[in-house]
């Protein structure tokens, strides 16, 4: 079993209701079996929703209480975030998930590179809330620009029927 953020695999569940099709999705999805999961509505927060960006560091920062997740507009969201991060790692548990392909980026998905936190556009290293807390606890974390699919070949498969396969 795999995890995907949803958006990749073409949910519209991205801040701005769009989604982030992924091209090597459908072929993910007829190989392997699937989890899509959006860490931020797992959260609770709406879709669409406004723009968030941690700052103060990452999402290890974020997840230690030493950063915030804030909107554009100012509001704390970071307990949001932490439950989306939370809810994902009880559903990656529960599945066998030992790989995870996040959205790169992302407050919550970003594996190597985020936002920095001034709504400019301008990336920094580090990870999101989410991908953090997987990586804490042992799984696998890439991004849709970083995942080879022969690694994927270690994947050990559950027998749950809770999962996406297009076809």
């Amino acid at each position: 079993m795999i995890l995907i953020s949803a958006c990749l695999l073409g949910v519209n569940c991205r801040y701005d209701g769009c989604n982030n099709l992924w091209e090597r999705a459908a072929e993910l999805c007829a190989t392997y079996r699937v989890l899509p999961l959006c860490p931020e509505q797992l959260g609770g927060l709406p879709t669409p929703r406004i723009p968030a960006e941690i700052q103060g560091g990452d999402g290890y920062a974020v997840l230690q209480g030493e950063a915030r997740v804030l909107t554009q507009e100012g509001k704390d969201v970071s307990t949001a975030f932490l439950k989306g991060a939370k809810e994902t790692l009880f559903l990656a548990k529960m599945q066998g998930v030992k790989t995870a392909i996040l959205k790169e980026g992302s407050p919550s998905c970003g594996s190597k590179r985020i936002h920095d936190g001034t709504f400019s556009g301008t990336m920094c290293e580090g990870n999101g809330v989410t991908a953090a807390l997987l990586k804490k606890n042992g799984i696998k974390v890439d991004s849709e620009k970083t995942f080879n699919c022969v690694e994927a070949a270690t994947v050990t498969f559950c027998s749950s029927d809770f999962y996406f396969n297009k076809q």
